[in-house]
């Protein structure tokens, strides 16, 4: 204990504290996908717990430095697909990547001011308070402003080795991002505590309890099979996003898929995020003919992305639409894309972000949202939930379409991140939906992770990133609903946070004022 207490001193140093504290955020992306080391976010959460009761005054600045930190470490893509893809200059693009971690910092820092404001022994005060609204925290990160919940503690635990990816079916990303934060506050009380023996065995008591629950529910099948079983074929085209939109491109790529579409003979067969680089109206005559009949003939059902004009014709969509039985006298079935992504795919505050799109090569940024709830896609015996990119980091948005599905796919177009951790970021997110919605998730994209993934969230089979390729494998249908799909996503898990949080902050000892 005494050595402890030594080193504590010493980390209490501005030359040393702070570069610890870089460090620890620096450190986050390895518990994260690529990586999967989800053992390693319980314990840098515990160093940053302590950090901040080492340093109380500077407790809000830590927070803020620590996310500024991670996030900025975690999502450098932002500068690839702002500068290398879309040629914003470095002038421009490096402060508006920066930019976007300083905002997202500001909800670590929101937490651990509003957590000083709790005056309770330290463990209620850490151990239950301080997971309660960093989730909290994390939830509101992924709801406001149209949210972005990316790098979510929860996140990191979406693997099949860790225990507490069990409570992603129960209650979705933000209860495993509760658990991981009650682990690594538990670390923080049993690894620093002078207490009495008691005081550090129930910690290690509640995180045991906890991970054997997750382990528990883990193991638990909440849907079913439906007896249905089809063979998938998911393209991945490795369409350079510099090349994707030039004109002389659209015919080689429209040949490339066709090509890809006569060879497979798979049941189902999914083309990515706008595998057809041109309006769906303006395709030339009879080319949807084409890839249906030739779908048709090798026994497949045919779903593509590809932009379209919506019905009023004053804007214009991100669609998936299905050739699955192909009528050109009936209506077109298509899942047009809901969440869409601020400043790619729409401009917010356009009177001031208007004028940097000049100096990008980003066709396409107005799209029009498709709404929540739309109708599964019938193909051959599965009804597919489709979604859309950036879609699948929305958990509670994906909830009622899946209720009538029995599959789930997402599309996406990962190139604007080029060879970076976003694509595999958001392949773990897939995970997390596969295990809160409990059916297959198929993932068909353009440069990759094109992936089949099961319903307890492994990945079954994963195409090669980066190139050109045909993932074929086999899908069960599955039925039924999760407790998390009853309760009709994460708002009842905030709202109980948020009135277990207030109750707490109200019945607070108050210091006596100075005379």
């Amino acid at each position: 204990m005494k050595l402890t207490r030594t080193l504590e001193h010493h980390c209490c140093k501005p030359l040393l504290y702070w570069p610890l504290l870089a460090l620890v955020a620096a450190a986050t992306p390895l518990a994260f996908a690529p990586y999967y080391h989800f053992w390693l976010m319980p314990l840098l959460f515990a160093a940053l717990i302590r950090l901040i009761e080492l340093n109380e005054r500077r407790a809000v600045a830590a927070a803020y430095v620590f996310g500024l930190i991670a996030y900025t470490c975690q999502f450098y893509w932002v500068h690839t697909a702002l500068h290398d893809v879309s040629g914003l200059p470095n002038l421009y693009a490096l402060p508006m990547t920066l930019l976007f971690p300083a905002f997202l910092a500001l909800y670590p820092a929101l937490c651990i001011w509003a957590w000083q404001r709790f005056d309770y022994p330290r463990w209620l005060k850490t151990g239950l308070i301080l997971p309660v609204l960093w989730t909290l925290s994390e939830y509101l990160r992924e709801t406001l402003f149209t949210g972005f919940g990316w790098g979510a503690l929860g996140y990191s635990q979406i693997t099949k080795s860790s225990p507490l990816a069990g409570f992603a079916p129960v209650g979705g990303i933000h209860l495993v991002s509760l658990a991981t934060a009650f682990i690594g506050a538990w670390l923080a009380l049993l690894i620093d505590n002078a207490g009495r023996l008691k005081s550090r065995v129930m910690p290690l008591c509640f995180s045991v309890a906890l991970c054997t629950a997750g382990y528990i529910f883990q193991e638990t099948d909440f849907t079913a099979e439906d007896g249905s079983t089809n063979t998938v074929a998911l393209v991945q085209g490795n369409i350079a996003q510099t090349l994707k939109w030039e004109e002389e491109q659209v015919i080689p790529t429209i040949q490339k898929y066709y090509e890809h579409v006569s060879k497979a003979t798979a049941d189902i067969v999914i083309l990515p995020e706008t595998a057809l680089p041109v309006m769906r109206q303006n395709l030339p005559d009879g080319i949807l003919a084409m890839f249906a009949e030739q779908a048709q003939s090798n026994g497949s059902a045919l779903a593509l992305g590809i932009s379209q004009y919506t019905e009023d014709g004053n804007g214009y969509e991100n669609a998936v639409i299905n050739l699955y039985r192909y009528n050109s006298e009936a209506a077109l079935p298509y899942y047009a894309k809901s969440h869409l992504v601020p400043f790619g795919e729409y401009k917010p505050l356009a009177a001031l972000t208007a004028p940097l799109y000049k100096l990008m090569n980003m066709p396409l940024s107005d799209f029009q949202s498709g709404g929540e709830g739309q109708a599964p896609l019938q193909m051959k015996d599965q009804k597919v939930a489709f979604n859309i990119c950036y879609e699948d980091g929305f958990g509670d948005e994906l909830i009622a379409t899946a209720r009538h599905s029995t599959l789930l796919a997402n599309v996406s177009n990962m190139a604007w991140y080029g060879d970076s951790n976003a694509m595999y970021q958001q392949l773990q997110q897939s995970q997390a939906r596969a295990m809160e919605l409990g059916r297959y998730m198929v993932r068909a994209t353009n440069t990759g992770v094109t992936a089949i993934i099961s319903p307890k969230g492994s990945i079954i089979a994963q195409a090669e990133p980066n190139t050109e390729t045909v993932l074929t494998g086999h899908v069960k249908g599955y039925t039924g609903e999760t407790p998390y799909m009853k309760m009709g996503g994460s708002n009842w898990l905030a709202g109980g946070l948020a009135a277990l949080a207030a109750l707490l902050f109200a019945c607070r000892r108050r210091r006596p004022a100075a005379d």
